[in-house]
């Protein structure tokens, strides 16, 4: 089954999110590792300086947007019911994303068809699921990554930093502390540790998720879906539409 119209797979609250994620976790990744390595190519105030204000810019795209995008498009398709199983279909890795995995993985050694895990209902007028499945798996990761890089980043901009006379930066010392012996490290130096892995872990997931896209068909509509039009190709083939409501009649 194929549509003639174009329907927005991202409005632009998530073309935006999009958008503001990629450039704060760049310059992000490029003024930490200046910073650390204490390259040449700008200077530490500078470094600093832009590494600071793409702080919140990451925090709030992760923290407040997606959330927000996810409660608005899961209302608008149910409720609250409809929040929970937007949230199942379109973030949470399960048995049809094991499978459209596994024939991705077939296709790449010539073996099969490129699956297609973008499914569209044209009868309830919304995705039942869009995200490659590879990408489920990266987003639990890169939430867990960012939640802790936030917390060892609190440590090294200010190793006595407070808020509402709370000693925030001592707590995470000391939780730090806990588990730095084992590496025969002091609880400073864990966190320099933790913070500096954990940049290397999202240059690797920016480098797979381009690649992955790259490795679909078509691979440029998603580039223009995601941050120029918003709107999906039905004519692409990794895209499924089906209809509920012939379904249900």
């Amino acid at each position: 089954m194929q549509l003639t119209e174009n329907v927005m797979r991202y409005d632009w609250i998530g073309r935006w999110t999009h958008t503001f994620h990629a450039i704060a976790m760049l310059v992000l990744i490029f003024t930490g590792l200046v910073i650390y390595f204490r390259w040449d190519i700008m200077s530490m105030h500078n470094a600093r300086t832009l590494h600071m204000v793409s702080v919140p810019v990451l925090i709030l795209t992760n923290w407040f947007l997606v959330p927000y995008g996810i409660i608005v498009q899961g209302y608008a398709e149910g409720g609250v019911k409809g929040i929970i199983t937007h949230f199942y279909n379109n973030y949470i890795f399960n048995s049809r994303d094991a499978k459209h995995l596994s024939q991705a993985i077939k296709n790449f050694f010539g073996k099969g068809e490129y699956p297609k895990f973008t499914i569209y209902d044209k009868g309830k007028g919304h995705y039942i699921t869009r995200l490659h499945p590879l990408f489920k798996i990266f987003i639990v990761l890169e939430g867990i990554s960012i939640f802790l890089i936030f917390l060892t980043g609190i440590v090294l901009y200010d190793v006595n930093w407070s808020i509402f006379g709370l000693p925030i930066a001592q707590w995470i010392t000391t939780i730090f502390g806990w588990f730095a012996p084992f590496l025969n490290l002091s609880s400073l130096s864990f966190i320099r540790w933790v913070h500096l892995a954990l940049t290397y872990f999202f240059i690797f997931e920016l480098i797979c998720h381009a690649l992955i896209l790259q490795f679909a068909p078509k691979p440029f509509n998603y580039w223009k879906t995601i941050f120029i039009t918003g709107k999906e190709d039905f004519n692409n083939p990794v895209v499924q539409v089906i209809d509920s409501s012939k379904d249900e009649a």
